[in-house]
C-alpha cells in the first residue's frame, strides 16, 4: 500500500511555464537592449561619425538585422532554451556546442552586471555621502528576487517600462521637432548621408553603436516558456531588433534637430540628458532619469533570466552539474541557476564599467558569429531547404551576418581578446574533466522540454 504522505508529496516540475506571447517577447527584447541606451552613447557615438549618427544606425540595424534572421530562423527549427548554445550543439556537435555556450555565459553573466554598475552609478549620483557599490548590491537584490518571480511578472514591468520609455522618446521627438531651429529637408538628410570624411567616421560609429541591440538573442532562450515557440519566437526575435533599432534611429535624428552642431555639446559623455533638458526642460530630464534607472534594473532581470536558462540547459545536459536544472515548485523558474547568477553578480562590486563591456563584447560576438553558421550547417546543408527563398534566407544572408559580425570583431580592444582567450582556456579545461568522468562525449538532450508540444527535435521548412 502506498504511504499517502508520499502520494501528497508534490512533485519536481520538470519543465517551465508556457505563458509568452508575441508582445511578451517583443517586450522582452526591447528591455534586454534597453529602448534608452541611445542616450548613453549618443555623445560619444556622434563624435565619432563626425555628426552623421543616425547614418551609423541605418548600418548598425542592417548587420544585426542579419544576425536576428539567423536566430530566429534556427529558434523555429531548434525550440528549445539554450540559444546559441543549443544552435551550436545541434550544428557542430557537443563540444562546439559547449564552448559557444562557455563563451555566451560572458556575454550573460556581465550584462546584467554592466546594469547593476549603471544603477550604483545612478544611486550614487542622487545620495553622493553612500558609495556607489551599495547602490549596486541593492540592484543585485532587487534582481535576484525578480528573476526567481518568473517571467509572469516580469512581462508586466516591461511592457510599463517600455511604454513609458516610448512615450519619453516620443515627446523628446515631438519637442525637438517643435524647437527645432531647422526644420528643412536637408536639415533631416544630412546626418542620414556621409559627410566630407566619406563612410569611414559612419563605419566606424556604427562598430559602436551595434553593441547597443546585444541582449536581442536573449529572447531564443525563453523558448520554453512561451506558446507556439516556432513561430512567436522567430518574429520576436527580429521585431524587437527591428523596433530597437527605429527607435534608436528616430532619437538619434531629432537629437541632431536640436543640436544641428554636435561640437556645442558642453558634455559628450552625458549627451543624451543635455539633448532632453535643450528639448523639454528640467521636467522632462528628471522624467527620462527615473525612466530609466528602473529601465536598468529591468534589463538586468532580463540579462539574468537569460543566463540562468542557458545554464539550466546544459545543467539538463549534463555537461554542467544537473542541480541547475532544478526547477521552482511555485514559480517553475531555474533557481538554482539563477541563485548562482547572482552571486557571481558580485564580481560587479570589484570591476569597472569598461571591464565589464569587454568581456560582452567578445562573448555576444562570438556567439553571433556561430549561430550564422549554424544556421547555414543545419538549415542549407543537413536539411537541404534550398528551395523558394531557401539560398537567400539559409544560405546568403547567414554568410552576409557572419562576415558583418567578424568585421565589428575588428573594433574590439586587445584587452577583450586577452580576457576571452582565457575564459574559452578554462571552458575546454571543464569540458575535458567532464568528459572523462562520463566517459564519452556528451550529448544535447530534450527530455526535459515540454513534450507535449515537442516530443523530438522535428524540423520544419
Amino acid at each position: 500500500m502506498t504511504d499517502p504522505t508520499l502520494a501528497a508529496k508534490p512533485t519536481r516540475p520538470r519543465t517551465m511555464k508556457r505563458e509568452l506571447g508575441l508582445p511578451a517577447l517583443i517586450a522582452y527584447g526591447l528591455t534586454s537592449m534597453g529602448v534608452l541606451s541611445v542616450v548613453s552613447v549618443y555623445g560619444p557615438a556622434t563624435a565619432i561619425s563626425d555628426g552623421h549618427l543616425p547614418a551609423a544606425y541605418v548600418a548598425a540595424i542592417l548587420i544585426m538585422l542579419f544576425t536576428a534572421h539567423s536566430y530566429g530562423r534556427m529558434a523555429a527549427h531548434v525550440p528549445i532554451t539554450g540559444g546559441a548554445y543549443a544552435y551550436a550543439t545541434r550544428a557542430f556537435g557537443p563540444a562546439p556546442g559547449f564552448l559557444t555556450g562557455w563563451v555566451m555565459l560572458l556575454d550573460y553573466l556581465f550584462l546584467p552586471m554592466v546594469n547593476f554598475l549603471l544603477f550604483g552609478l545612478y544611486f550614487n549620483s542622487l545620495f553622493t555621502t553612500i558609495p556607489s557599490w551599495v547602490g549596486t548590491l541593492i540592484c543585485i537584490v532587487i534582481v535576484a528576487v525578480l528573476s526567481v518571480i518568473g517571467v509572469s511578472w516580469i512581462k508586466r514591468m516591461n511592457s510599463v517600462v517600455i511604454v513609458a520609455s516610448v512615450l519619453v522618446v516620443v515627446a523628446f521627438l515631438t519637442l525637438a521637432i517643435l524647437n527645432a531651429p531647422d526644420l528643412s529637408l536637408a536639415a533631416v538628410m544630412t546626418p542620414l548621408t556621409p559627410g566630407e570624411g566619406g563612410i569611414g567616421p559612419i563605419l566606424a560609429a556604427a562598430a559602436i553603436v551595434a553593441f547597443a541591440f546585444l541582449g536581442f538573442d536573449g529572447v531564443s532562450t525563453l523558448a520554453e516558456e512561451t506558446k507556439d515557440p516556432r513561430r512567436r519566437v522567430p518574429k520576436g526575435i527580429v521585431l524587437s531588433t527591428l523596433f530597437a533599432g527605429l527607435g534608436y534611429l528616430a532619437f538619434s535624428i531629432a537629437g541632431s534637430l536640436i543640436v544641428p552642431d554636435w561640437t556645442t555639446l558642453s558634455n559628450l559623455d552625458a549627451a543624451g540628458t543635455e539633448l532632453m533638458q535643450q528639448a523639454g526642460g528640467d521636467v522632462l530630464m528628471v522624467v527620462f532619469v527615473i525612466v530609466n534607472v528602473v529601465g536598468i534594473v529591468l534589463c538586468g532581470t532580463a540579462a539574468q533570466m537569460s543566463v540562468s536558462r542557458v545554464l539550466f540547459a546544459m545543467g539538463r545536459d549534463g555537461i554542467l552539474p544537473p542541480v541547475l536544472a532544478r526547477l521552482h515548485r511555485r514559480f517553475r523558474t531555474p533557481y538554482i541557476a539563477a541563485a548562482v547568477v547572482s552571486v557571481v553578480a558580485l564580481v560587479a562590486l570589484f570591476i569597472t564599467l569598461d571591464q565589464a563591456v569587454y568581456m560582452i563584447n567578445f562573448g555576444a560576438l562570438v556567439a553571433f558569429a556561430v549561430v550564422n553558421l549554424a544556421t547555414i550547417k543545419v538549415l542549407f546543408f543537413d536539411l537541404r531547404l534550398r528551395g523558394g527563398w531557401g539560398l537567400l534566407r539559409h544560405l546568403i544572408m547567414p554568410l552576409i551576418g557572419f562576415v558583418s559580425i567578424a568585421w565589428l570583431w575588428t573594433s574590439l580592444a586587445p584587452f577583450t581578446y586577452a580576457l576571452g582567450g582565457a575564459w574559452l582556456a578554462v571552458g575546454v579545461t571543464i569540458y575535458l574533466v567532464r568528459r572523462r568522468r562520463t566517459g564519452g562525449p556528451l550529448a544535447l538532450r530534450i527530455d526535459g522540454a515540454d513534450t507535449e508540444t515537442m516530443p523530438t527535435l522535428q524540423y520544419q521548412s
